[in-house]
């Protein structure tokens, strides 16, 4: 694979990835991280949980196009795009219902990041019954499908079994970066019964494995309309460093079978799969603080006691799915130029289309 085509798909999956920096336009819309670290993650999760599950699920596919694996040495490199589908229960969420505290307050249906284009509930974080801020819940996108693009190597090894391996070494792209690693194992089951060779058909077991690690910038500044920070902290500079890491894993275990005709091959599996995402918050981020002093009245302030590090969030791990799946699909051959498509059906649905080059 040329490295033209690998940044071209590093450009694609950073931008997919949660679809974050586009979503949230540009990660300005992140006013809940000022109520603290607990609520705010837990927001956080709420919001964006669609579109990892639908990445996790897009990162599951596109593993196979037949159940019969290559002769020893032979190999296949293969390109396609698997779009995981938020369902359209995920589309919103009741912040009253998602465990935040009593500090921050709210009520009725708020946009997930796939949900509609609409700001949603006001908000309201107070501290010892005095308002330190109100915003609304940030728009969704609008948009249930996340592409997943996939390059991997299929080899034949010995005793019926081909290896698949996914790779993308580490890209920075839009002051972020993705990296990408999948491994997976494909072995004959058919090479057991006698007189298989004679059989137009190949039923076989799958284990694949795929690990995508991001990093997005968040942008999230004091209010202006408050007072600034004082030493050590510069507000020109000190909130510059916000980033969202992104760990992304899924693994799919199935049977697979195919029929194989002279151009056409019709395959499909039935297994399980699972997915994890964890999302970690680093560098320094504003939060309003309750000043009262001796003599006067309390007020609302931006100051050094209000700054949260990264580390100081809850970590965020993903409320993913996890069970059966389902997919079927064909694959057409034409000299040693493939072209394949197959729909998954989960809790999250994947469509799979791709192709490819393939020999032995």
């Amino acid at each position: 694979m040329s490295n033209q085509l690998i940044k071209r798909s590093g450009v694609l999956i950073i931008s997919l990835i949660l679809i974050s920096i586009e979503s949230f336009s540009q990660f300005k819309d992140v006013n809940f991280l000022r109520s603290g670290p607990i609520d705010g993650a837990k927001y956080l999760q709420a919001y964006i949980s669609p579109f990892a599950n639908a990445f996790g699920a897009g990162l599951s596919g596109d593993w196979y196009n037949t159940a019969k694996p290559h002769k020893l040495l032979g190999f296949d490199i293969t390109t396609g795009i698997s779009v995981g589908i938020v369902p359209t229960s995920a589309e919103t969420f009741d912040v009253s219902k998602i465990g935040l505290s009593s500090s921050l307050t709210g009520s009725g249906l708020a946009s997930t990041v796939a949900g509609p284009d609409n700001k949603g509930p006001l908000m309201t974080y107070k501290s010892n019954g005095i308002t330190l801020l109100t915003f609304n819940t940030p728009p969704g996108t609008a948009w249930r499908y996340v592409p997943v693009p996939i390059a991997q190597i299929g080899l034949g090894l010995p005793l019926g079994t081909e290896l698949k391996v996914r790779f993308m070494p580490k890209i920075n792209i839009k002051n972020g970066n993705v990296s990408l690693f999948g491994v997976g194992l494909l072995h004959s089951i058919m090479q057991y019964v006698p007189g298989n060779k004679l059989l137009p058909f190949d039923v076989s077991l799958f284990a694949g494995y795929t690990k995508l690690m991001g990093n997005v910038p968040v942008d999230l500044q004091p209010d202006p309309g408050l007072s600034a920070y004082s030493a050590p902290y510069d507000i020109a500079t000190s909130f510059n460093n916000q980033n969202l890491k992104i760990n992304v894993q899924a693994l799919n275990i199935s049977a697979i079978a195919s029929l194989n005709l002279p151009v056409i091959t019709f395959y499909g599996g039935l297994g399980y799969c699972k997915t994890k995402t964890a999302i970690d918050l680093t560098g320094n981020f504003p939060t309003p603080v309750l000043v009262t002093p001796t003599n006067g009245t309390p007020f609302v302030q931006y100051n050094n006691t209000g700054i949260k590090k990264g580390s100081d969030f809850p970590n965020m791990d993903i409320n993913n799915f996890s069970g059966l799946r389902a997919n079927i699909g064909f694959r057409i051959k034409l000299a040693v130029v493939t072209i394949h498509a197959d729909y998954t059906k989960a809790q999250y649905n994947v469509l799979t289309a791709g192709l490819g080059i393939s020999f032995r």
